[in-house]
């Protein structure tokens, strides 16, 4: 309970200013001329000034609040090394129990810095302020940081912190850590396809001086480089980019003795394969209505590099005239079948026919170069299984199914078993009505001993799409020229670009479109373990997170050819899936994480702003046992330290409860008072 007065004048402060100058003037004339009764007239006059002040006795009764101390306990996966998480666990329950024994504190406890595989390093500062956002700055009585001090949030000074109060940090490890880690300096993060990006890396030793290591290099699991590296040494290594989509590179060092921990000792880097132009040869064997379909389809991608020939002369009319003159510009043949061929990702034969342009062993070349790992697309129509059909050839090694015939009558196409797995075809626009809703074709190539199942049937069932693998390349069969139909929109049309577009990328060996793959990603905090498969069912999936903790998932079937599952992605660094047969790889978080960077305790790091706070930064382990300072209150002092304790600074904040206030010239009280002034001035006068 507090006493005081409270002035709540009755006039402007101008008025009573000049009021008080004119007694304060009256009062040095009075007391100048020596006049009879002045001590009373002036006093007479003041009592009317204070008046108009209209003073008033209060009293307020005051509830003292309590100081609050904050715990920030670390629970970043640096903290999990070694016998940290023990220590960190003791060290919190004794010193929650120290501050609670302290009367008029407030204790608030706050886990921090728990990583959720997007956060990347340490952050404890950010927890400290929302723990303190709704307290005073006059409650503050210090924080307290349990942590092994590598924290990527300090604040650049004390006055950062928003209070004034001493942070304390308990530090968690040994002193004579040592550890082994690989830096990357330099990382690209796209690459071409078919040329190679430089990586640079550095070997860290903390603890330890003078050492080297064995580091190996993989790419997608591969060993491509193999080393000895000195601690401290800075290395170049040139990857090629295999393939498009992420080419995952694993850079990992040979341990150290007695390191805390193997989880640093790799890095990886995702480079994304891009492709600088996808080369493609198109030779269509005759002008038709379909043509303009594929060159339109293929000139609109802009990653696609096109070179488009015609065959004018149609095959029947034979009067003599040399190949070489049929032309304006003569067809490259040799250049570009057999010369300059492995430049091209896919070759298309349009309606072509053997017409003598093309020689016998240009056929073979094309056969080799599928093989290779090349891509042959062949749309065809009554030249497929004519006398001249290109099936009469080397190529027929190729080809996945020899034609028979030709079949004219409309039909709807249909997916087949195969084709609502395959991702060429899967979820075609349309596709999931009977019939389908789009357009008919009216010709169909007939064909026998497919080597492979269709994924598009049509008059009566027969294949109309095949699709298959030859060697190391690819090959597609379109048993119609009917194609066009849904490009003109007839009936409806039809989805003719995402069907040739994804059959186009398919054979240019696009990841996204492998009929078997493994596949991890990232949505957010989870990560989504992907299989596409043609086949009924799948294995259960082994996935290791950077930990090297491993867990087995079943897959729950979703649409057609796809199966799931998803996990928490709680832990940063490299993350593995595979099934026995496919092998998958991600980078969860960052290039190089800062968590990991340095796992060394260390109590250099928050010393400065505990110090500049009147705090300290100290190890809580002695020996092989954990053992916090003495905490005491302090009310007031510069330093919150000393041997063997640590402080906390009181606050003596309080709330107000309740007032009351008495007026003084109020009522019968102010009346008597300035009755009583002038009685007294007119009994001094009558004397």
């Amino acid at each position: 309970m507090s006493y005081g007065i409270a002035f709540t004048p009755l006039v402007p402060s101008l008025v009573l200013w000049i009021a008080l100058a004119a007694i304060a003037v009256i009062a040095t004339v009075l007391l100048l001329a020596r006049s009879r009764g002045a001590a009373v007239r002036v006093a007479a006059l003041a009592l009317i000034v204070l008046a108009l002040a209209n003073p008033s006795f209060t009293r307020e009764d005051r509830e003292p609040l309590s100081s609050v101390a904050v715990v920030v306990v670390d629970k970043s996966p640096s903290q999990n090394f070694g016998e940290r998480t023990r220590e960190t666990d003791q060290a919190r329950e004794a010193l929650v129990d120290e501050l609670k024994k302290i009367k008029g504190l407030e204790v608030r406890v706050v886990d921090a810095g728990q990583a959720d595989g997007e956060t990347d390093g340490t952050k404890l500062f950010g927890a400290l302020s929302s723990a303190l956002s709704d307290v005073p700055v006059d409650r503050v009585a210090g924080a307290f940081l349990i942590t092994d001090g590598r924290v990527h949030d300090i604040p650049a000074n004390a006055a950062a912190l928003g209070f004034q109060a001493p942070v304390h940090a308990l530090i968690t490890g040994r002193k004579d850590e040592r550890d082994r880690r690989i830096a990357i300096s330099a990382a690209p993060r796209f690459g071409i396809v078919g040329q190679s990006q430089t990586i640079t890396y550095r070997l860290d030793d903390q603890g330890v001086s003078g050492d080297s290591a064995r580091v190996v290099v993989r790419r997608d699991g591969e060993v491509i480089n193999e080393r000895t590296v000195l601690s401290g040494q800075t290395v170049n290594v040139d990857i090629d980019i295999k393939h498009a989509g992420p080419n995952i590179v694993e850079i990992e060092a040979s341990p150290l003795e007695n390191e805390l921990t193997l989880v640093n000792n790799r890095a990886v880097v995702s480079i994304e394969g891009v492709r600088d132009k996808l080369r493609v040869l198109l030779v269509s064997g005759e002008p038709h209505a379909g043509e303009r379909t594929w060159r339109n389809l293929l000139k609109s991608d802009p990653s696609i590099d096109l070179v488009h020939f015609t065959i004018l002369r149609p095959p029947e009319k034979q009067d003599g005239t040399p190949i070489n003159e049929l032309s304006l510009i003569a067809f490259p043949t040799r250049e570009l079948f057999q010369q300059k061929i492995n430049e091209f990702q896919l070759i298309i034969f349009d309606r072509y026919a053997r017409q003598g342009v093309l020689p016998i062993a240009y056929f073979d070349n094309i056969a080799r170069y599928v093989r290779a790992g090349g891509a042959v697309l062949v749309s065809a129509g009554p030249d497929y299984a004519s006398s001249t059909s290109i099936w009469r050839t080397p190529l027929d090694s190729v080809l996945p199914a020899e034609p028979v015939g030709v079949t004219e009558k409309p039909f709807y196409a249909h997916l087949s078993e195969a084709g609502k797995r395959h991702p060429v075809t899967r979820d075609l626009e349309g596709s999931g009505s009977e019939p389908p809703h789009w357009s008919r074709f009216f010709r169909t190539v007939d064909t026998r001993n497919a080597t492979t199942p269709p994924v598009m049937t049509g008059a009566d069932g027969e294949p109309l799409l095949l699709l298959s693998h030859y060697g190391e390349g690819r090959v597609a069969l379109l048993l119609t020229d009917h194609i066009w139909l849904w490009a003109r929109g007839y009936e409806g049309g039809g989805p003719h670009l995402d069907l040739l577009r994804r059959m186009s990328h398919w054979l240019m060996k696009q990841p996204d479109l492998d009929e078997e793959a493994l596949r991890l990603a990232v949505h957010g905090k989870d990560l989504t373990v992907e299989r596409q498969t043609m086949a009924d069912s799948v294995a259960p999936v082994t996935v290791t997170s950077p930990s090297g903790a491993t867990r087995e998932l079943t897959l729950t079937a979703g649409e057609p050819g796809a199966w799931s599952s998803t996990i928490p992605a709680n832990e940063l660094g490299l993350w593995q899936a595979t099934d026995g047969t496919l092998k998958a790889l991600i980078n969860v978080g960052p290039t190089n994480p800062k968590e990991f960077s340095e796992v060394t305790s260390t109590t250099d790091t928050l010393k400065p702003l505990a110090q500049a706070t009147g705090g300290d930064a100290r190890r809580v382990v002695d020996g092989s046992s954990v053992e916090l300072p003495r905490i005491v209150p302090v009310r007031s002092s510069s330093a919150f330290h000393g041997d063997g304790w640590m402080g906390v600074r009181m606050r003596d904040a309080s709330v107000v409860k309740g007032v009351g206030v008495l007026p003084v010239f109020a009522g019968l009280i102010g009346l008597l008072l300035l009755l009583g002034a002038f009685a007294a001035t007119w009994l001094r006068e009558g004397r």
